[in-house]
């Protein structure tokens, strides 16, 4: 195998980082641009920090091309805390359906449920998380306040191929989509979305950053239980700002649009994503049965790749293996067990070039 300075990190988050990106912030960690102060060390008020935040803003706007409507908030509380902002901010204690295709979107039924009548739309639990409900079976309520999806689910490794028009459902209700796996992957169609909300820790920078696009008619309705800090109408008016930010993660994910931006954009992102994952899902459907996945093929995620081996006894060998191969974070979630190769934005042809290629040794030596 051809040699190289890092190992290949498939971990499913916090995830790797572009080179170039780790390079950059480090080569700015004492001094950020001649102000004498590393970002972690500015004040969040002032002008050095808010040209960072400003540029950071345009660039995601951008890339994912965010209509005027849509207020982009910088947070705190990660996925797992967006399942109980979200209800606190849209839900109005009313009614909330659930699609549920996987570990996460059951997280955040549970946790609508502490905040409104939360009620599944539609779920693929019966099928092990290995297909997709197709829109036109789902349950919606009139006078839902939204319908939550998980566009990417993580563990289980299934992802929508496109969004769901509600409209068409014969539903009013505003599309919330957890797209924390997969921002930055793909476009997003807006016309359909309410609002959507990501983790920075997959596709864009370190872990305590939390991304949310809300339309702009969606605010003001929190919860008079919900937290000042948490109010999207609170943080939205004052520019992310009402608390401190987590700004050294707005200054990674600054540089990581910027990135992108140079990369030719989330259309280039795309079709990255589709070659690295049909690389690997060609081997694991014609290797003889020594590797498997079980997810339907059209309910396959880009970003996420769970497999299998035939024989478990040989797992830790697996890994173990790959370890000395450089190819690092491939243990599944504990909850499913196996193996999974994350394969996110940061991720090049020749990672999973080069875990093919072990995959294929260890069957000539194992197999």
């Amino acid at each position: 195998m051809t040699a190289r300075i890092r190992p290949f990190n498939f971990s499913a988050g916090p995830a790797m980082l572009p080179e170039e990106v780790l390079r950059e912030a480090a080569a700015e960690m004492l001094d950020w641009h001649g102000s004498g102060m590393g970002v972690m060390e500015m004040s969040h008020r002032g002008k050095e920090f808010i040209e960072i935040y400003e540029t950071a803003v345009r660039d995601l706007r951008g890339l994912l091309a965010v209509p005027p409507e849509f207020r982009i908030l910088f947070m705190q509380g990660g996925g797992l805390g967006e399942n109980a902002i979200v209800p606190m901010n849209l839900s109005r204690g009313g009614l909330v359906d659930v699609v549920v295709t996987g570990a996460w979107s059951k997280k955040s039924l549970a946790e609508a449920g502490r905040y409104a009548n939360a009620n599944v739309a539609a779920s693929n639990e019966a099928s092990g998380f290995t297909t997709l409900p197709a829109p036109a079976s789902w349950d919606l309520r009139e006078g839902a306040s939204y319908l939550h999806l998980c566009s990417n689910e993580t563990i289980h490794g299934v992802e929508f191929q496109t969004l769901p028009d509600l409209t068409a459902l014969g539903s009013q209700a505003p599309l919330v989509v957890d797209c924390s796996s997969h921002i930055l992957s793909r476009s997003i169609d807006w016309s359909r979305v309410g609002l959507a909300f990501a983790g920075a820790q997959k596709n864009i920078g370190p872990a305590g950053l939390t991304i949310v696009f809300v339309r702009e008619d969606l605010l003001g309705h929190a919860l008079p239980i919900c937290p000042t800090a948490f109010d999207y109408s609170v943080v939205a008016e004052h520019g992310s700002m009402f608390n401190t930010p987590p700004t050294y993660g707005i200054y990674i994910a600054g540089l990581v649009f910027q990135h992108v931006l140079r990369q030719g954009g989330v259309a280039e992102m795309a079709r990255r994503a589709i070659e690295r994952s049909q690389l690997l899902y060609r081997y694991l459907d014609d290797n003889g049965g020594f590797y498997r996945n079980p997810v339907a093929a059209d309910a396959r995620s880009r970003m996420n790749v769970p497999f299998f081996l035939a024989d478990a006894s040989h797992n830790e060998a697996f890994l173990a293996g790959a370890r000395e191969a450089g190819l690092l974070q491939l243990k599944g979630h504990k909850s499913v067990g196996g193996m999974r190769a994350s394969l996110y934005n940061a991720m090049p042809l020749a990672g999973v070039q080069t875990l093919v290629e072990y995959m294929k040794d260890f069957v000539r030596r194992h197999g």
